[in-house]
């Protein structure tokens, strides 16, 4: 097709309004089959959707809602969870008929995940569909997003071995980027506030601001507050480890083996000293 016809009917990208609405659409058509009604949930049934039943759920809230989307500007299939949990919360645990439903989008922040899962799924959840984030070749040669996230923490590991708040932030900085590539940093901060500490969300929060051609733009009372927090050093190592794990064909461990080593960080007695 023509460059000039392909660009007059190209599908706009979804804002992060179109997204929620979305993904809260799906929910209310998987929850009824994840929560049946008068039946205690059994202790999995956040997981009990597969991603084709997750899928399928939104494609389908798109068409009900009138939202031309391509399937890539789709929410993730966390979004749609956490609106599960949102509904189950409203609820009371008791499933509604869908017609009882709230029309209105629910424009407050998501509910933390941190609340109803084990901290170690979340991180999984989050970093999952970075496989599916492609970028830009000329920033990031090596490939997705989960690919280098595995080698910034990689190179965490090897720096920081037991400084597990540090490798969580190596490990997650980029996790908004399946969820708003427009803003990633916002969008990755909320989806972990309540799931890690103070000091890694505020390591992800300010992991760009280091960019050299940031860091040039930032407000000279942003710059000094950086400057003088207790966990600059913290950024600056961040910021070098950011832009060196971004080799082609690195070595990485998988993201099964990574959660591993951060559980098994718990277990060390020089945690409790």
């Amino acid at each position: 097709m023509h460059d000039r016809y392909r660009n007059r009917y190209r599908v706009p990208a979804a804002s992060a309004r179109v997204r929620r609405q979305i993904a809260l659409e799906a929910a209310r058509r998987l929850y009824g089959t994840l929560i049946p009604a008068g039946k205690e949930p059994p202790a999995d049934w956040l997981d009990a959707a597969s991603p084709s039943d997750l899928y399928v759920a939104k494609r389908k809230a798109a068409a009900v809602l009138g939202h031309r989307i391509r399937p890539g500007d789709l929410p993730s299939d966390a979004e749609v969870r956490e609106q599960v949990v949102a509904l189950k919360r409203a609820s009371g645990g008791e499933p509604e008929p869908a017609a009882s439903m709230p029309d209105v989008v629910d424009e407050s922040p998501p509910l933390s995940l941190a609340s109803h899962l084990d901290r170690y799924a979340v991180y999984k959840m989050r970093l999952e569909p970075l496989e599916s984030v492609k970028q830009n070749p000329k920033y990031h040669p090596e490939g997705d997003a989960l690919f280098h996230s595995l080698q910034v923490f990689q190179l965490a590991r090897d720096t920081r071995p037991y400084d597990e708040e540090f490798l969580l932030a190596a490990l997650l900085h980029d996790v908004g980027k399946a969820i708003d590539p427009q803003d990633h940093v916002a969008a990755g901060a909320l989806a972990l506030r309540g799931a890690v500490t103070e000091r890694t969300l505020w390591l992800i929060e300010h992991h760009m601001d280091r960019l050299p051609s940031r860091e040039k733009a930032l407000p000279a009372r942003l710059k000094r507050e950086l400057e003088s927090s207790e966990f600059f050093d913290d950024l600056k190592l961040l910021r070098e480890l950011d832009d060196a794990g971004r080799v082609p064909g690195e070595h990485v461990e998988t993201l099964d083996e990574v959660i591993e080593y951060l559980k098994g960080l718990e277990e060390e007695s020089y945690l409790d000293e």
